[in-house]
């Protein structure tokens, strides 16, 4: 029988030189040359005030540094962070064996603020200097990610004055109810229990009377619509997902098509892609040129959007709704779809229309003659009608027809209010009515040309978020607050911009 030597993995003292476990052309020896010769870190000094009394601190480059690799690694705990600290030798090689405390470290990533902007654009300066960034596209688009927020305290003021009024009164019943047994003899132990729910209660409803002090009015969409509230973190929104609605952050990143480097990152408590788009441009405005491209999917499109794009003379590529549709190299595309999971998938299904739509109705053109689904002759009434600017021709159901028909529920919303069913099929633009920005954008997109250019988004975009959902692991934030929430979406994209830099040849 073969004899092999014994290999022996329980602990032991070894000599170990740190600079030597951070190896040339990886992530974390990029990451320490950045931050040891690269960086200007001098902003961090005005945290503290130990010049000359006081304990020492924790450089912030050996802390951005532990941070950083361990995002990269996926670990976004504290205390996971402070384990890896005493145990991984690249965590140690980094921190210096100095071991922070989680406190040190969660305390340190909720204050980053207005600290990570500045340090992403001095790393994006560097990107910019290695010839990675090439300014001929980029590409906007957008996650929606839960974060430490409860979707259950989500709400309108009037949501939780009700909440608030139903706590209170179950309380009072309970504890009415609870003086009156107290004539008679109970066991010791459900009366306690009674006595722990009344308190609960009225805590709850405590909580919730004293946030409605604090926050006197609701939320405002971008369009004056009330948007709910959050008790837990009023700056998240209730969005919905294809998995579901969710109570998060919408987490916006711009990315550059040559080599998929970060520009922007912004994170916003909003749902709505539409209201993104410009904070993003604008915020890029010293990186644009003339001749550089913006494109953006159809959750971007709106008239106000392209309309500010035109104001600014920033060329870009914005799909509708409608594109895809137009697009012949989508023809079947419903074949490759994958098919939800019904375990998992928690959206609702699509119902279906409850009336008669006009494609329910037989029109025919030529003879301008249009059937109802009751097998009943239409007249018409206007030929050349104009709505929201495309011309129309209209149809009206003749009295005999409608009133005694046995289609009345399905065919009209008020059957009791309405006689006679009218319907409408628009033949298209209306003749000297003005080319609108959405329009000019069709016209655009539908080209040749605008196909080819807009077709780089995909796989310009979509790899860099597969990066940071799948191997980063990014699946929540777990911080509350816009400016904490954005921090650490930009440091998830830091990671991101150095691993670029590390795999095209920095600091070696």
């Amino acid at each position: 029988m073969a004899r092999y030597k014994h290999i022996d993995t329980s602990p032991r003292f070894l000599a170990v030189d740190l600079q030597r476990q951070l190896n040339p052309g990886t992530f974390e020896h990029a990451l320490n040359h950045l931050l040891d010769h690269e960086l200007d870190l001098s902003g961090f000094d005005s945290r503290f005030c130990n010049d000359r009394t006081g304990a020492a601190a924790y450089p912030p480059a050996m802390l951005l540094k532990v941070v950083l690799f361990a995002y990269s690694r996926g670990i976004v705990s504290s205390r996971a962070i402070e384990r890896a600290c005493r145990e991984q030798i690249t965590f140690i090689a980094l921190s210096g064996d100095s071991q922070p405390h989680f406190t040190t470290l969660a305390e340190f990533v909720s204050s980053l603020g207005d600290d990570i902007a500045r340090l992403f654009a001095q790393i994006l300066y560097i990107c910019d200097r290695q010839g990675l960034i090439g300014r001929e596209m980029f590409a906007i688009d957008g996650v929606k990610l839960p974060s430490n927020a409860s979707k259950a305290k989500s709400g309108t003021r009037a949501d939780f004055e009700h909440q608030a009024a139903k706590l209170e009164s179950a309380a009072t019943a309970m504890l009415e109810r609870h003086r009156q047994e107290d004539l008679r003899t109970i066991e010791p132990d459900l009366n306690e229990k009674e006595t722990q729910r009344i308190a609960r209660l009225q805590t709850d409803a405590a909580q919730i009377r004293q946030w409605l002090a604090e926050h006197p009015d609701d939320r405002k969409g971008s369009k004056g619509t009330t948007r709910k509230s959050n008790r837990s973190d009023n700056e998240s929104a209730k969005m919905a997902t294809s998995k579901g609605v969710i109570q998060g952050y919408t987490g916006v990143a711009a990315v550059d098509a040559r080599h998929q480097i970060i520009v922007e990152a912004q994170a916003h408590g909003t749902g709505s892609e539409q209201e993104l788009l410009m904070p993003v441009v604008k915020a890029m405005k010293d990186i644009l040129t003339e001749d550089t491209l913006i494109t953006a999917d159809a959750g971007y499109h709106s008239e106000a959007n392209l309309k500010a794009l035109a104001k600014l003379e920033i060329d870009a590529l914005i799909a509708d709704n409608g594109m895809r549709q137009r697009d012949e190299r989508f023809q079947g595309q419903g074949k490759h779809k994958q098919q939800p999971d019904p375990l998992y998938d928690k959206a609702h299904p699509k119902k279906k229309a409850k009336h008669y739509r006009p494609a329910d109705f037989t029109y025919d053109a030529e003879t301008g003659t249009c059937i109802c689904p009751a097998d009943k002759t239409l007249y018409q009434n206007g030929a050349h009608c104009i709505y929201n600017g495309y011309t129309a021709v209209k149809f009206q159901g003749a009295q005999r027809d409608c009133v005694p028909c046995l289609h009345r529920d399905k065919c009209l919303r008020t059957p009791d209010k309405t006689k006679t069913r009218q319907v409408a099929f628009f033949q298209g633009k209306a003749p000297g009515t003005p080319e609108t920005y959405t329009d000019k954008m069709k016209q655009r997109i539908d080209s040749p040309e605008g196909k080819s250019r807009y077709g780089r988004r995909f796989a310009t975009v979509e790899p860099v978020f597969g990066n940071l959902r799948h191997n980063k692991q990014l699946n929540r934030f777990t911080l509350r607050g816009q400016k904490k929430v954005d921090a650490q979406w930009k440091l998830y994209c830091l990671v991101h911009n150095i691993e670029k830099l590390a795999h095209h040849g920095y600091a070696q």
